[in-house]
């Protein structure tokens, strides 16, 4: 990723709306979810959803696929991912453990507290 796909990606989740989608996307898992859906999770109206979807799609942090009568949205994990190592790149000064903390996979630990690498 390079500095105008992060400054576009951090544009897009500037905004409280977008951000919260996203979240709930990741959450989703690769399957996505409606956007109809995520209107009615959200309390927020359908073309409300639908704008700051097409502003997370328009940053490469979302994807769209129609199924049916519904548009399903996923996220992009692969531009989610380049986006963490474009924070990540000049790390620390060449000192990996003040990084470790935040490389830690604890997002990766099943509800159930299992671990997912293990």
């Amino acid at each position: 990723m390079d500095e105008r796909q992060a400054l576009s990606a951090f544009g897009a989740l500037s905004q409280e709306t977008r951000l919260r989608l996203l979240r709930r996307l990741v959450i989703a898992g690769p399957d996505g979810i409606a956007a109809g859906v995520l209107a009615e999770q959200m309390e927020v109206s359908p073309s409300n959803v639908s704008f700051h979807l097409k502003e997370l799609e328009r940053a490469g942090l979302v994807a769209a696929r129609r199924d049916s009568r519904s548009i399903v949205y996923t996220a992009a994990y692969d531009a989610l991912t380049g986006l963490i190592r474009f924070l990540m790149e000049d790390c620390c000064s060449g000192r990996p453990e003040i990084c470790s903390p935040a490389l830690n996979p604890t997002c990766c630990v099943p509800n159930d507290g299992s671990r997912a690498d293990a």
